[in-house]
């Protein structure tokens, strides 16, 4: 969220002498002491008496060296600092005295034109810049200059913007100043290395050079091998004079380090020990340091830590220390300084610093001048501070009375500024909006206003934004939008504008960006956004680089991944080879990074495992894997889980029975800690989580113990009740849940049967009684809840029938046994879905279960549609004989239901000889399918997979929705 400099930016420490310490402003000129003074006004002593060593005195002082000498203010005209014969003067000189000349002349003639800048309160503009660059080709730095000139003429020149890369950059202006920092810094390479060791190298021109530096590389200079061999070269010597700084120059050169560092410098060993050096002197000078000092020294260490310096006890120290000073100086803070601090300590806290009480004191006593101060913030500062006041939220900080005025303040001044925001700032604005929005900020008129008027400028600007910019606000639109925000005509403007982008800077996304992406697609695709081109586009040009860059990915960004390809298979992405690849690629990192899963993590992968596999992703070995590696963690973190957790995990486990999932220990551990925990937060639950639990006790059947399942329905519907605002969906799902419920007491002759269930399930019919379900899944739902209760139908249910190879000569070979048995097949009973055998003369029914119709299919335990159907048939007032298709495999297995079936219609099993049976596998049944953002599975199987339990090869499925 930070990607320029969002710390310290215009405004630099101030100083009260002349040896150009790194601010921006005039500084006087007053003599004294070399480290106490800039360049000193300079008057040539008398030819009568020379000094010795001021050996290239010219004879008379030209017009360019009264130029030099006198004050410079805002009104004198810059041609008379531009001069031709002032720079003669200067190369004349130098080429007179050649390696004895020190620099000293370019030096003043570089602060003269900082002095020029500091008074006219702005760098150079463009038109002075390149009329400067007109004498500068000459202008040339030498080994000879001193360390005194050197450390003037860069740090002069940079203050003044004269290294500035203005857009679009002439190229002799740029040829001109590539030519003069390269020869500034092989002479201060020269001088840094010399043996023995130059006397004149000081504390205070270190730490001008390394801040000229820092500032050059923030202005867009590239990185060249000579600056980055100067760096090195003042390094060891800044260690070696680490007791001379004093608090300015220690705020100043953590500040240039850590801007170095966030611009692309290596972290070497050299740069560590330099950082580690200074770092107890922030604590040792504390009490020197004032505020603009301070808010350089926190936005350092914070830039350090995003950029991987380790937080080390000293370092520790340090911030310690500067937070405590916060509180002490609250008054003297400007706006910048509250912006900056208020970044610095978000961005520590979001890099693992602890919420200590310094820290809190720190945040308390800044946040009410934020309020105060409101109307001077500039828009980079307002869009710093909105961001940090999200931060903090995200990592914990409670959003008491005086942040929430300050958000509040700081909201009002968008829309007033919203033409100065920078795309970064428009970036950062949206995502903070949607980040404190997720965490339960009201949508406020003045959080409407600001994002209504920000979003505009998405569209306006939409070719400057840098990919991390693309993802940042592609993120935040979803987070909006899932939170209430409503799709305007300007929000599908910004989306519409934003993805060709994506498409066009696909190769320049890195890790972080390409989860964030493709989870935002999914969500706005979740919310209603239609799958255009430009979407599908872009969901196809990042799902290659999710294989290229699956070893950078973390923990989060596997579970954010993961669950976007379920969501976009959810709502219809088709499954291409790229979208399998990249499951392919994810999984092996589930079990890889399995102990670094939270919670929330462990929730949405088994979620999103769970809905590509009834998908139809195939169960790989790595699938396997993955799910094995994450089902003892349901177990270890099962009292961290939130309401919704719990109810998407058990969405999910019922999902994975449903598609086959074998009964392991770790299995059927997660289900009973699951489960256990459903009472305990049934207060907390929404209406969609109630349903989806109700479904999936349901449909896991006779794998939970009855009296678990029992008392969890019980703590369930009692909240149906409660609630008014069911959907019809999650009514639907719930009445099926009851239903099987019910289905289950009635079957168990020694279950206590519970009139209190038969009563929701009529209340939740009657709540449905003047719908009209579009589907014949939902519409089976009421047609069996009719039947249960003994209501009228209220619909003609129109059922698909296949009668299998199996089950007809089952029919035929029972036939044969018993010629005179009249029996009929897939007959639908009382508007009933069909049965598979009937002997109407015996009012009994044959149902032949396939796997299918076992949890796990283990040929043992029912799952809900089973129980519901049986116990459906016996209500009716017909007898059920089930058999396991497993039990047709041969003649020795088959006789035993051929004799039950005769003792049960009064035929002596020994009155007909047994024929050999040929094998056959049947099932009947019908799924209904889950629809919208609700895990609605009933728990009936599809003619497809009716189809694949007889042949045992896999049919196609029906399309099946969940959330």
């Amino acid at each position: 969220m930070d990607r320029s400099s969002a710390g310290i930016s215009g405004q630099y420490t101030r100083s009260n002498n002349d040896y150009n310490q790194p601010n921006d402003h005039a500084a006087s000129s007053r003599p004294g002491r070399y480290r106490q003074t800039t360049v000193r006004q300079w008057d040539p002593p008398p030819r009568t008496a020379p000094r010795r060593n001021e050996f290239y005195q010219s004879s008379a002082p030209c017009p360019s060296q009264y130029l030099l000498r006198r004050s410079v203010n805002p009104a004198q005209d810059f041609n008379a600092l531009t001069q031709k014969e002032i720079m003669d003067g200067l190369v004349s000189k130098s080429h007179r005295f050649g390696h004895r000349y020190d620099g000293r002349d370019h030096g003043l003639y570089a602060s003269s034109i900082k002095k020029y800048t500091s008074a006219s309160k702005r760098p150079l503009n463009r038109a002075e810049q390149s009329q400067l660059m007109r004498l500068l080709p000459n202008f040339t730095a030498t080994r000879s200059w001193n360390w005194r000139s050197l450390t003037t003429t860069l740090h002069s020149f940079t203050s003044a913007g004269v290294f500035t890369l203005h857009k679009p950059m002439d190229e002799r202006v740029k040829l001109t100043q590539a030519n003069l920092l390269s020869t500034l810094f092989d002479a201060i390479i020269f001088k840094c290395n010399q043996k023995p060791e130059a006397r004149d190298i000081d504390a205070q021109g270190i730490a001008n050079q390394l801040w000229a530096m820092a500032k050059l590389v923030d202005s867009g200079q590239e990185r060249k091998p000579g600056l980055n061999e100067a760096v090195a070269a003042l390094l060891p010597h800044m260690n070696a004079q680490k007791d001379q700084f004093i608090p300015q120059h220690i705020a100043n050169l953590l500040w240039a380090m850590a801007k170095l560092v966030d611009n692309g410098q290596e972290r070497t060993p050299g740069l560590n020990e330099a950082v580690a050096s200074l770092l107890p002197n922030v604590n040792a000078q504390k009490a020197h340091f004032k505020p603009q000092e301070i808010t350089n020294l926190l936005w350092a260490m914070a830039k350090l830590v995003k950029n991987g310096h380790e937080q080390t006890p000293e370092f520790n120290k340090a911030e310690a220390s500067l937070l405590s000073l916060v509180n002490a100086q609250k008054d003297q803070f400007i706006p910048q300084h509250i912006a900056n601090l208020l970044w610095a300590m978000a961005k520590l806290v979001d890099n693992g610093l602890e919420r200590t009480p310094q820290l809190k004191e720190a945040l308390a006593a800044l946040l009410p001048h934020v309020n105060a101060q409101k109307a001077n913030f500039k828009p980079q500062a307002i869009a710093n501070l909105l961001w940090a006041m999200a931060k903090l939220v995200d990592n914990g900080q409670e959003q008491t009375p005086d942040l929430n005025a300050a958000v509040a303040a700081l909201l009002s001044q968008v829309k007033p500024q919203k033409a100065n925001f920078t795309p970064q700032a428009i970036a950062n604005l949206l995502w903070t909006m949607a980040k404190l929005v997720d965490h339960g900020q009201e949508w406020t008129a003045g959080l409407n206003d600001a994002v209504a008027a920000l979003l505009p400028h998405v569209n306006a600007q939409k070719d400057q934004f840098i990919p991390q910019h693309i993802a940042n606000l592609l993120w935040a639109m979803a987070k909006l939008v899932d939170n209430g925000q409503e799709r305007t005509p300007e929000v599908n403007e910004a989306v519409a504008a934003l993805l060709p982008h994506v498409n066009a800077q696909e190769d320049q996304f890195n890790a972080q960006e390409i989860a964030n992406l493709l989870w935002a697609m999914a969500k706005l695709v979740d919310n209603g956004q239609k799958q255009t081109p430009g979407l599908k586009g872009a969901v196809a040009v990042l799902l290659p680089l999710v294989n290229a860059q699956k070893d950078q990915f973390t923990p989060q960004h596997i579970a954010n991944l993961l669950w976007a390809m379920a969501k976009l298979v959810d709502n219809g992405q088709e499954q291409t080879p790229e979208l399998k690849e990249a499951v392919v690629a994810l999984l092996p990192l589930v079990n890889d990074q399995k102990d670094q899963f939270i919670p929330q993590h462990i929730a949405n992968l088994l979620w999103a495992m769970a809905k590509l596999v009834d998908s139809g992703l195939e169960k790989t070995p790595e699938f396997k894997d993955a799910l094995a590696a994450l089902l003892p963690h349901v177990n270890v973190q099962k009292d961290q889980f939130i309401p919704q957790h719990i109810a998407n995990l058990l969405w999910a486990m019922a999902k994975l029975v449903k598609n086959g999932q074998e009964q392991t220990p770790e299995f059927n551990e997660a289900v009973a800690s699951l489960l256990s925990l459903v009472n305990a937060q049934k207060a907390n639950l929404k209406p969609q989580e109630i349903a989806n639990l109700l479904w999936a006790t349901a449909k896991l059947g006779e794998l939970i113990e009855l009296n678990v399942f029992t008392s969890t329905f019980k703590s369930l519907v009692y909240r149906i009740s409660e609630n008014p605002q069911f959907s019809q969906q999650e009514i639907l799902m719930s009445l099926w849940g009851v239903m099987v419920c019910c289905a289950r007491l009635a079957l168990d002759s020694n279950a206590h049967k519970n009139n209190v269930l038969e009563k929701h399930m009529d209340d939740l019919f009657t709540r449905l009684e003047n719908t009209s379900p579009d589907n014949e899944e939902d519409q089976s739902i009421m047609i069996m809840a009719a039947s249960w209760l003994g209501r009228a139908c209220p619909f003609v249910p129109h059922y698909q029938t296949i009668v299998s190879k199996r089950q007809s000569d089952f029919r035929n070979q029972l036939q044969s046994r018993i010629p005179s048995l009249r029996i009929e097949e897939e007959k639908s009973l009382n508007s009933l879905p069909p049965v598979d055998l009937l002997l109407p003369d015996h009012n009994m029914v044959i149902e032949i279960q396939g796997p299918f119709h076992y949890v796990g299919g283990d040929f043992k335990t029912r799952n809900g549609s089973t129980l519901l159907k049986i116990a459906l048939l016996q209500k009716a007032g017909f007898e059920a004989i089930e058999i396991p298709v497993n039990r047709l495999c041969n003649q020795d297995l088959m006789k035993p239901y051929i004799d039950q079936i005769k003792t049960r219609i009064g035929i002596s099993p020994q009155e007909h000889g047994s024929v050999s049976l040929k094998r056959r596998r049947a099932d009947e049944a019908y799924v209904t399918a889950d629809k919208g953002r609700q895990p609605s599975d009933h728990g009936y199987l599809t003619a497809e997979e009716h189809s694949e339990e007889q042949t045992g090869k896999p049919g196609k499925r029906k399309k099946t929705t969940s959330q």
